[in-house]
């Protein structure tokens, strides 16, 4: 439970990036800076936090231990989850860039085939936690359907393909850089390792930008510090936290990431109170309804997975105890 609370927390924070994104792009800012500040944004502050715990040397340990699999998977995990769904600002509204990447939720249970447990064995995709991320998206369908009576052919190519890339592209890179680190990293540093990682092709991003659209504006880059803050330092902090806790369980581990799906209803509030976006309809509100209901399942689910672990092990312990 406490793993699923610091998910939805983290869906807060994540939330303003949908916002700030989308008001960017109505102001005409470039979905390059949009991407490539909140990294170099974030960096600084990555750099703090890990300097005052003490844990550049661990870090530098491990990058250069599998430098290979650090650049490709911070690639893929931050550059290939982030850049895709800047794109898609320019082409829709949060409400469709945000509902689009709860397919997250089936991505990461999907996901499940490719890792390995600690015995060697493939991991299963859980099903019972498929079918209710199954409920979550209903929702977010729902949430969907009267927007997209009123959207264009090329807001739907432009503003859902991309997230498509994203929403698998997050999980996997996550999953496989807890795999590489091993545990033997804190949240802080594999963040800061990924974001130093992936910062050449933010550079190139940028130089990008610079060739082709000019400098940000003020109001970019105050907008992009502002995600960097709430979305890549402590939303995304907050998320690999939860992760991290539920690493060897891949049903919990699912239920972490579908708490991702309320970033729907925060990005739906954040819209109407600052950029005046309409209320949403009944089908919409009815779609809201769902994902709570699939998240309430979730949560009841990973609570009684976790009751039957820990009076197997106690089974085992009073067993082995006799």
């Amino acid at each position: 439970m406490k793993e699923i609370m610091i998910g939805i927390l983290a869906a807060f924070f994540f939330g303003f990036t949908f916002i700030f994104n989308h008001a960017m792009e109505l102001e005409g800012g470039s979905w390059l800076w949009s991407a490539s500040l909140r990294y170099f944004f974030m960096l600084p502050f990555l750099i703090a936090i890990v300097a005052i715990r003490g844990g550049f040397q661990p870090l530098r340990t491990e990058v250069k231990s599998a430098p290979s699999a650090w650049l490709i998977w911070s690639f893929v995990g931050f550059v290939l989850f982030y850049a895709p769904l800047t794109f898609a600002a320019a082409f829709g509204p949060g409400w469709l860039v945000s509902g689009t990447w709860q397919l997250t939720i089936v991505a990461g249970v999907l996901l499940a085939p490719l890792f390995l447990t600690d015995h060697g064995i493939r991991h299963k995709i859980p099903r019972i936690s498929l079918l209710i991320s199954g409920v979550i998206l209903i929702g977010i369908l729902l949430i969907q359907i009267p927007q997209a009576n009123s959207t264009s052919f090329q807001t739907v190519l432009f503003g859902v393909l991309p997230v498509v890339v994203a929403a698998f592209a997050y999980p996997l890179g996550n999953r496989k850089m807890m795999d590489v680190c091993g545990g033997r990293l804190d949240t802080f540093q594999r963040v800061l390792g990924m974001t130093i990682a992936s910062l050449p092709a933010w550079i190139v991003m940028a130089i990008w930008a610079l060739i082709t659209v000019g400098y940000p504006s003020s109001s970019q880059v105050f907008q992009s510090l502002l995600v960097a803050l709430s979305s890549g330092v402590i939303a995304t902090t907050l998320f690999f936290i939860a992760t991290d806790r539920a690493r060897h369980d891949q049903g919990k581990l699912a239920a972490v990431e579908a708490t991702q799906s309320t970033e729907v209803l925060f990005v739906m509030a954040g819209e109407m109170v600052l950029l005046h976006v309409a209320l949403p309809s009944s089908v919409a509100l009815t779609g809201v309804g769902i994902i709570i209901v699939g998240m309430l399942l979730h949560s009841y689910h990973t609570m009684l997975v976790t009751k039957k672990m820990q009076l197997a092990n106690i089974t085992v312990n009073e067993e082995s105890s006799s």
